[in-house]
């Protein structure tokens, strides 16, 4: 980071030009902003987010209820095409979340059997594994860990920090561009003036 490069042109000289001067108030001002507006912005959003996410974990906690389902068989058989194929993608997922038909009873103490995806490698006729269902005994997701929502959060505030630096890099580097292209400008109208007497005699070179 080069925010701060302009600074020493604070110093008091007779060859400080005005834009000097700017260009050290455009330093200060970035390189303020890097240090505390910028870290700010990422702690309130991934603050935010994270009192966000958290809300919707624990009403997640509180709408999904943890059970335990029996596998009755895989439901692998029919399920492909006319051919028994499937595509590459949707074959690999089931390989690591095979699908099965199983039953579970429901928090109103109903039976319930279904379609649903389980972790293990490998579900055989009779096996247990864990599911959460909703209220009504659908079979649903997972919800999220306290800790998987923070880690999100963490995310979004480095995320944010990030793009909020690159954002006042960026305008210091625009306005730096500026005023050099200003300084350019003000050289070529002094030459413009000067050069064609340049070294003549009596012209005051």
């Amino acid at each position: 980071m080069r925010a701060a490069t302009g600074l020493w042109r604070w110093r008091h000289n007779p060859l400080r030009r005005t834009t000097d001067l700017v260009e050290a108030w455009v330093a200060l001002t970035a390189a303020l902003l890097l240090c505390l507006a910028v870290p700010l912005a990422g702690w309130a959003v991934g603050t935010s987010a994270n009192e966000s996410l958290q809300r919707s974990v624990r009403a997640q906690h509180e709408e999904r209820v943890p059970t335990v389902a029996r596998v009755v068989r895989s439901a692998e058989t029919g399920e492909a095409g006319a051919t028994g194929q499937r595509p590459a993608d949707t074959a690999g997922e089931r390989r690591l979340r095979p699908a099965v038909v199983a039953a579970w009873t429901a928090p109103d103490g109903t039976r319930r059997t279904g379609t649903v995806t389980t972790t293990r490698e490998q579900a055989d006729p009779g096996d247990h594994f864990p599911l959460w269902t909703d209220r009504t005994g659908r079979a649903v997701t997972p919800p999220m860990h306290p800790e998987t929502a923070r880690a999100h959060a963490l995310i979004a505030g480095l995320t944010v920090a990030l793009l909020a630096g690159f954002l006042v890099e960026s305008a210091r580097r625009v306005a730096v561009h500026r005023l050099l292209r200003r300084r350019y400008d003000r050289l070529d109208r002094a030459w413009a003036e000067v050069g064609p007497d340049w070294g003549r005699t009596g012209a005051g070179s």
